[in-house]
């Protein structure tokens, strides 16, 4: 018997396939998308996906914190900001990348989320943290995509070559301003949640939190860096694409990368 978090999936999949391929199709022959469609077919396919990961994450014993859960939540919250950043500027194409990810976050949440992967204490406090830790991986994660983007349009210029990435985004400059629009709202994000970590959490050994809480204050330090230097130094272009990835990769080494060690590798909550 099929399950109705199955269809759901499948329909959000379905939802999510026709927004990529309209999207696609528009930029590819230079058309306007009707912007109304794309919102309303792209929102269809985050309320499915939203009722499973609902299914999978919200329990009688509270949320399930499982890695793929949280893949699932982060990836589809991604798309929100895709569909938000590309409302006031001209960056459809970001979601091109965005609705693949929220996919796939479906596709792992719905097979290998397990069940029992709850908090060890659960408290307002400690649920703002981790939706707030969320929120700006997700913001992060966008502008570790934007600047891949941007590295692939410049790498074009300069090389001359087939102009796929040229001819489907907006001038460097445009895609520049988003990107230090991602970064500082996911660094007010990322602070915040790291200041709440640190009030809410009682002990981090025991917790298993040392090494999440090292990186990422490494990761603060370098959006930091890129930040101040942006706004007082003028920094931009490669130096910008280079800071925005170190910063992401270490971001989600010390989440992702502990937690997934911590829970597939060697079976602990």
């Amino acid at each position: 018997m099929i399950s109705l978090p199955l269809v759901y999936t499948i329909l959000s999949l379905v939802a999510y396939t026709t927004g990529f391929w309209y999207t696609f199709t528009h930029l590819l022959a230079k058309r306007k998308a009707n912007t109304l469609f794309m919102a309303i077919i792209l929102l269809i396919g985050l309320v499915l996906h939203a009722y499973v990961l609902r299914n999978d994450m919200v329990t009688a014993y509270g949320i399930n914190y499982d890695v793929f859960n949280l893949l699932s939540f982060t990836s589809g919250l991604m798309l929100v900001l895709s569909m938000l950043y590309s409302s006031y500027r001209p960056v459809s194409a970001l979601n091109l990348l965005g609705i693949p990810v929220a996919a796939s976050g479906l596709i792992l949440g719905f097979v290998f989320s397990q069940p029992n992967q709850y908090a060890s204490q659960h408290t307002i406090g400690l649920d703002l943290h981790i939706i707030l830790s969320l929120s700006s991986y997700a913001v992060l994660l966008m502008a570790t995509i934007q600047a891949v983007m941007m590295w692939l349009q410049n790498q074009e210029l300069k090389k001359k070559q087939k102009r796929l990435w040229v001819n489907l985004l907006p001038p460097l400059q445009v895609m520049e301003s988003l990107l230090f629009d991602m970064l500082i709202t996911g660094f007010i994000t990322l602070t915040a949640a790291l200041l709440f970590g640190f009030f809410m959490v009682d002990n981090f050994i025991q917790q298993h939190l040392a090494h999440k809480t090292i990186f990422s204050i490494i990761s603060w330090f370098v959006y930091a860096t890129l930040l101040i230097g942006h706004f007082k130094f003028g920094w931009r272009g490669q130096k910008a694409i280079r800071f925005t990835i170190i910063g992401f990769f270490l971001l989600a080494l010390g989440f992702i990368g502990s937690k997934f060690i911590l829970e597939v590798i060697l079976g602990r909550s």
